[in-house]
């Protein structure tokens, strides 16, 4: 072990808590490896995967991140690859036949792959050593950050008899760790949890009002000697952070998901190599950052549970010297995180339109979860949420996904390119060229609508598009993702299963809004910082911490709610016009009443209401005040 440990990693002995998580691997147990941000998980499966016989599979949830991983261990000599969206046609072929020789000890893959039946079969060819499971919480539907396909991860393994499963987090209250060993029957005493203790981050709490945020922020940045994150709650947020401190002379640059790809690598990769100081940026910033000299970690705007708060600040001091983690505790920002907790959850009117749309497809059948998300008004993260149940609950079983709209440019003439085309395929290309949908430049084939009219596999007809474009004589151009399912067990009434589900969101809901109350809880709490973050995860230390407010001696000051405003009559008037414009999309009182707060919704995003001059004209408003009114309106 030792030996492969100096030849591939460079190291001379384990960190704390591998060697326990790697022997139980190496003696065919599953486990669990609960290590704070930069506690070495990654080793734990990567050193155990070249001395077992066999492929480790590799459970990552961001191509980005897999990449880096695959790129660090290829560097190191180690037989690693990466199964994502990002790969052509001739890269996944050679992939596979690495895969059936046996060449690749380790390959990465994301959660959703496993919704792909032919994937699934190909995989039960493979000789399966273990599976890794990267940031293993979100299994837990009571946990942060969940993802529904996580859900279906242990019955995956189950189904392959592989119990040499790693689940890794940086983030598991006791609760979600007892309900990760419970989904892959790990026992106690293979669950190893490190310190949540880091001696070098002191930690801070500022509450102030909203309009000496900035100022606060700019005094604190002055004082940081390096690198720091900016953490913030919305895009524009960001936006106007950054372009703030740049007008200050502060080196500073945002970061979110809205911005174009290439912008958002250039912002990573000036910080990364320290031309640009500050980043600010949402919470897709983050994960797979490894840049050890952040020297500050800022929350500009309260998170949103106690689980970012610690994973976001683990991305600070990772050289072991001293950071800065402060959180700047400001009132104003409960409404907003509050109205995007409700917004997620759909009525049950909703949720009752959907389960009848789906489960009454037929036997098998295929569903695009952009257009039910449109259709049902209901946010996409929620229906996969929603399938996701369907089959861990044995009524749906995923067969895979595919593209249902493809779009053909000719770059020959018809005459010309049937020509070159063997007799036996001649016929069928020509009628099939004839069924497409003529646009300005391209011809629009919907695969399985054209297979029931021409009474042919749809396989045939995408074989056949995809020779044409493989020949030269076509561009392909593929979009809306269609996932398939087949029907698995009767369902019973419909009316009841909605009910059931609907239960579980509010469950959610509730859920969300506690863990954001525990996030207040840091404010006001009399003692150590370090020691409520600690006990959050089950934690318990031994004395104060001796660097955080608290220790220092600053007395606790509660994060005050702003007292809720009463709409004007104008905005009265504006709302009431609203309603008389009659728009479909805000034809429900919630519907209307999410709108008001600012949080657009599939129907209403496709309509472009967003444009409209009362969307968000009561986003300092609580929720279920706005919703009260809507009632009314």
């Amino acid at each position: 072990m030792l030996q492969t440990l100096r030849e591939h990693f460079g190291f001379d002995a384990l960190r704390a808590g591998q060697e326990p998580v790697i022997r139980a691997l190496l003696d065919g147990r599953p486990a669990l490896a609960v290590f704070p941000t930069g506690g070495g998980k990654s080793l734990c499966y990567q050193l155990p995967a070249l001395l077992l016989d066999g492929l480790t599979l590799v459970i990552s949830p961001l191509i980005a991140l897999m990449k880096d991983q695959v790129d660090a261990l290829t560097a190191k000599g180690v037989a690693a690859a990466r199964l994502d969206s990002t790969l052509g046609a001739d890269e996944l072929r050679g992939l596979y036949e690495k895969l059936e020789t046996g060449a690749i000890k380790l390959l990465y893959i994301a959660p959703e792959r496993l919704a792909n039946e032919a994937f699934r079969k190909r995989v039960k060819q493979l000789d399966i050593a273990m599976v890794a499971i990267d940031e293993a919480h979100c299994i837990s539907e009571w946990g942060h950050n969940f993802r529904p396909d996580y859900l279906k991860l242990a019955k995956f393994c189950r189904s392959l008899k592989i119990t040499r499963v790693l689940a890794l987090t940086a983030t598991a209250t006791p609760k979600v760790a007892r309900e990760i060993r419970r989904h892959f029957r790990i026992a106690a005493a293979d669950h190893i949890q490190l310190s949540f203790h880091r001696p070098n981050l002191d930690l801070r709490v500022t509450p102030c009002e909203a309009a000496e945020r900035k100022a606060i922020l700019l005094d604190r940045l002055a004082l940081i000697d390096g690198a720091a994150v900016v953490y913030v709650t919305r895009q524009e947020t960001a936006e106007e952070v950054a372009t703030f401190l740049a007008k200050q002379g502060v080196s500073a640059r945002a970061y979110h998901a809205g911005l174009p790809d290439d912008f958002r690598a250039g912002a990573q990769s000036a910080f990364m190599a320290g031309e640009t100081r500050v980043i600010v940026a949402t919470i897709a910033f983050g994960m797979g950052i490894d840049k050890a000299d952040i020297r500050g970690v800022i929350h500009y705007n309260l998170p949103k549970s106690l689980e970012n708060h610690t994973q976001e600040i683990g991305r600070a001091g990772r050289d072991g010297l001293p950071a800065v983690c402060e959180m700047l505790a400001c009132g104003d920002d409960l409404t907003v995180l509050e109205n995007f907790i409700y917004s997620d959850t759909p009525s049950p009117r909703a949720l009752g339109n959907l389960i009848d749309r789906v489960l009454r497809l037929g036997d098998t059948f295929d569903v695009s979860v952009y257009d039910l998300s449109v259709t049902c008004d209901i946010r996409t993260s929620v229906i996969s949420t929603l399938l996701a149940y369907l089959e861990t609950d044995g009524i749906l079983e995923a067969t895979g996904s595919f593209y249902g709209n493809y779009r053909l440019k000719l770059l020959r003439g018809t005459e010309q390119l049937l020509a070159g085309l063997a007799k036996n395929h001649r016929s069928f290309t020509a009628k099939l060229l004839e069924h497409g949908k003529p646009g300005r430049a391209w011809l629009g084939f919907e695969p399985t609508a054209l297979a029931h009219e021409l009474g042919v596999p749809r396989a045939k007809i995408v074989a056949t598009l995809g020779a044409l474009e493989a020949a030269g004589d076509a561009v392909l151009s593929l979009s809306g993702v269609r996932q398939g399912y087949r029907m698995k067990k009767d369902p019973g009434k419909l009316h009841d299963l909605a009910d059931h589900y609907a239960q579980i969101f509010q469950r959610r809901e509730q859920a969300d809004l506690a863990r954001l109350n525990q996030v207040l809880g840091i404010a006001s709490h009399r003692g150590c910082l370090t020691g409520y973050l600690t006990k959050h995860f089950g934690e318990s230390l031994p004395s104060p911490c001796g660097h955080c407010d608290r220790c220092r001696g600053l007395p606790a000051n509660p994060i005050k709610r702003p007292a809720a405003r009463k709409p004007t009559d104008g905005e009265w008037r504006s709302a009431c016009a609203l309603v008389r414009e009659n728009h479909g999309e805000l034809a429900t009182p919630r519907q209307l009443a999410r709108f008001l707060c600012g949080m657009s919704s599939p129907a209403s995003t496709r309509a472009r209401l967003g444009r409209h001059a009362a969307f968000g004209m009561f986003s300092d408003l609580p929720f279920a005040d706005v919703l009260a009114m809507a009632e009314a309106l």
